[in-house]
């Protein structure tokens, strides 16, 4: 008589578990096992989306039909987004301020008039980027800031990505 190993017929048919699809036995870390879980029910990032005219009843949010996919929106399966806090009011009419958190890419190229981290003596900062030929000008909207200009490959190294999202609190 054989022991161990696959039977005919033994186990759970697939797809019938808790989460309705084939699952696959992994190692995970302790510390972040609530965390991963959470991650699992939510499945992934994608949370319902409301809008400002959704009925309601009874005071409760009528069922919604849109859902809101924080990886696919910020796009973090395919690149890793760098996240800022910042610490001046310098962009302020741009409506970045102290204390808000800046999402940015890397790999974007910025055109006229994005708002971009970049490297400016030895510091990094956010400045929006005005085209001006061959040189670019890095301005923060503010005239008691002084713009500044780089050109060429000074540019590329500098700046490190395009500002695609801001988060503040209200």
């Amino acid at each position: 008589m054989a022991r161990g190993g696959k039977r005919k017929g033994a186990g759970r048919p697939k797809g019938t578990g808790k989460f309705g699809e084939p699952t696959k036995a992994i190692r995970l870390p302790i510390s972040m096992i609530d965390r991963i879980m959470q991650f699992i029910m939510l499945k992934g990032l994608v949370l319902p989306l409301y809008s400002t005219q959704t009925p309601v009843t009874d005071n409760a949010i009528a069922e919604t039909l849109e859902t809101f996919d924080l990886m696919e929106r910020m796009a973090l399966n395919s690149t890793a987004p760098i996240f800022v806090s910042v610490q001046d009011d310098f962009m302020k009419g741009a409506g970045i301020s102290s204390g808000d958190i800046l999402v940015s890419y890397p790999q974007d190229v910025p055109a006229n008039g994005n708002i971009v981290l970049v490297i400016v003596d030895k510091q990094l900062t956010v400045k929006r980027v005005l085209r001006k030929g061959e040189k670019i000008e890095l301005t923060t909207g503010n005239p008691a800031i002084p713009s500044i200009e780089i050109s060429g490959e000074e540019a590329e190294t500098n700046i490190w990505g395009v500002v695609k999202y801001v988060i503040h609190e209200v």
